[in-house]
């Protein structure tokens, strides 16, 4: 049990989730273990600086206060308002949903998705975590990742989401040299039946920082008909990346 009153309130907010966006006091203090008099008190001060929102059916959620502060993070202001324009291009050019992931802890994190009004829309949002050796976005980041990267993948067992998952880690191992030399990667059911992706990488200091990535979930087979407008992009943003140098907030300085 968290003994300081900042550690109690860090484990109240860590348990909102996409699962449980909202909550009544009697869940929060079921799911810490706090007691509901500790939960109640520290929820209201919570509450009074802005960090979480009470409904007026008595639920409470994340408040205002945490999205703001999320702005500041060099994960949007560095990197997801950096390719942002290009993102936009692409998805005019291709009129495909667009992703962009970064790598984080073994796996990859979506940051924006852009879906078009005329395709499918992709079942997936902002934020959530998708696997390394399953997706385009994934492989192509494992496969530009480094050498210590790869390994741990490839020294783990690969979990079947489908049956069209690549699981032994040598074909999965050939498959990554296949991307690196060709610059992009395509997946097909891999992750969720149905889809079909392309994605490349992008590089700084010829490390993957992040992906762009092309889906479409009517099993499109033609999607590398789109690599030269997803490879544009990608190095678009390489090259905007590299110009930034240690700049986490660009825009604040525009």
């Amino acid at each position: 049990m968290p003994k300081t009153v900042v550690a109690r309130a860090l484990l109240i907010l860590s348990q909102f989730s996409v699962s449980a966006p909202s909550m009544t006091i009697s869940e929060v203090s079921r799911s810490t273990g706090l007691p509901v008099a500790t939960t109640f008190r520290l929820l209201g001060e919570l509450g009074a600086g802005g960090f979480v929102e009470r409904s007026p059916e008595g639920r409470y959620r994340l408040g205002m206060r945490l999205w703001e502060m999320g702005l500041l993070t060099p994960l949007h202001g560095r990197l997801r308002e950096t390719a942002l324009p290009f993102l936009l291009n692409l998805q005019y050019k291709t009129r495909q949903t667009v992703q962009f992931a970064i790598p984080d802890d073994l796996t990859a994190l979506y940051i924006e998705k852009l879906t078009h009004e005329e395709s499918v829309p992709l079942q997936s949002r902002i934020g959530a975590r998708i696997p390394l050796h399953a997706t385009g976005l994934g492989k192509v980041i494992l496969a530009f990742s480094e050498s210590s990267v790869q390994e741990q993948i490839l020294s783990q067992p690969l979990q079947p989401f489908t049956p069209h998952t690549e699981v032994d880690p040598q074909r999965l191992d050939r498959g990554l040299e296949e991307i690196r030399r060709r610059g992009y990667a395509t997946s097909a059911q891999e992750y969720v039946l149905g889809s079909s992706s392309i994605a490349a990488p992008v590089l700084v200091d010829g490390v993957a920082h992040a992906a762009v990535g092309l889906v479409n979930y009517r099993l499109d087979p033609e999607l590398e008909r789109y690599q030269e407008p997803l490879l544009h992009a990608a190095e678009g943003i390489s090259h905007r990346l590299q110009e930034l140098g240690e700049q986490d907030f660009p825009s604040l300085h525009e």
